[in-house]
């Protein structure tokens, strides 16, 4: 495992991309760059002197994630971006972003699985449509690499833990499907065209810029928010549900080790991205708990309330990242306790503590 007392290892290959990246410029499409992940991948490309096209309809991202980049990295470096206004539906959008690019970073999507059983025409023609576009104007354009969020979702009702990237099971919901097609469409483009594509399968990434708000919001956030607000907090099933969840430092080192390897056998592959961990929603409550009641007195007798279990979810996901390790030197910098740390520091600012 990866030392995480003090960040990162001595020596990483994701050091090792960003040492490359700071001695050469590349440009990077970013879909959803201004979404919680998107947003993220974006600051770091930019901090290491890269240029970036970002694409966003602003459907679920948000103008004020590009404001808090724009402050983070500075007039200089913000010089290096282009936003695009459009949407992946659109072709002549992925077409205008493709131009004379280096690398995608495809993150744009409909992400929630709630929203895709009441919406699975709109999930469909985002998550299958946009995405054909998106593979089709970085093969007309020649980038040399695609890399792409999947989901754990994929693995569906498959039981085995922890989860490993040949074995899935049937789909749960209608966004579980889209992110599984995604893949099988990444690999009829590499055997039909040689297009280079690697994909990711997230396990409940969280972190800086990740929304609280909303019906679709994730656990992590909603959950800060409701108690920073003296809120009602709802536990979905009995709690004991558990997840691999990651931070988005993670997610980002993913990226970047995926798009920059030059190993032939890491290529047209997918990769689960968490931590191979594994903690129940009522684990998650108290460490929250733990980490705000100090500074927030009136969290001491604050009590979560327990709702039904929610369609389409999985009752347990742990991820085997053997494979991320071996082939493309991925090594988590932050477990779940450090990953908090950091996102509350970002919470507390952003939510009036």
């Amino acid at each position: 495992m990866a030392d995480y007392e003090n960040g990162t290892p001595a020596t990483t290959s994701y050091q090792d991309a960003r040492e490359q990246l700071q001695q050469r410029q590349y440009r990077w499409v970013v879909t959803g760059a201004a979404g919680f992940i998107g947003s993220n991948l974006l600051q770091t490309l930019l901090e290491l002197g890269q240029c970036v096209a970002g694409v966003d309809n602003f459907l679920t991202g948000y103008h004020h994630n590009l404001d808090q980049v724009r402050d983070a990295v500075g007039s200089e470096a913000w010089r290096r971006f282009e936003l695009i206004e459009g949407d992946i539906r659109d072709m002549a959008t992925c077409t205008q972003a493709c131009d004379r690019a280096d690398f995608v970073l495809h993150q744009a999507a409909l992400g929630s699985v709630t929203r895709s059983l009441r919406e699975p025409l709109l999930c469909n023609d985002i998550n299958i449509g946009g995405w054909l576009n998106v593979l089709e104007a970085a093969r007309l354009a020649g980038v040399r690499r695609i890399v792409y969020a999947a989901s754990s979702a994929s693995y569906g009702d498959h039981p085995a833990l922890p989860k490993q990237e040949a074995h899935v099971g049937r789909a749960l919901s209608p966004y579980a499907l889209t992110k599984y097609v995604n893949e099988l469409y990444a690999d009829v483009y590499a055997r039909c065209y040689g297009t280079e594509t690697i994909g990711l399968r997230y396990f409940n990434v969280f972190g800086p810029r990740q929304d609280p708000s909303g019906a679709y919001a994730a656990v992590i956030p909603q959950w800060i928010a409701a108690m920073i607000g003296r809120r009602r907090l709802v536990i979905n099933g009995d709690g004991e549900s558990s997840r691999d969840f990651c931070y988005v430092a993670n997610a980002v080192q993913a990226n970047l080790l995926a798009a920059l390897t030059d190993r032939k056998d890491a290529v047209n592959q997918v990769y689960n991205v968490a931590l191979n961990s594994r903690t129940s929603l009522n684990e998650l409550y108290l460490m929250l708990h733990g980490l705000l009641v100090e500074r927030y007195p009136h969290l001491r007798d604050f009590q979560p309330e327990y709702g039904e279990f929610r369609a389409g979810d999985v009752r347990h996901s742990q991820a085997d990242i053997a494979k991320a390790r071996e082939l493309l030197g991925y090594m988590p910098t932050h477990d779940l306790r450090r990953g908090l740390r950091q996102a509350l520091r970002w919470y507390v600012h952003y939510l009036g503590g």
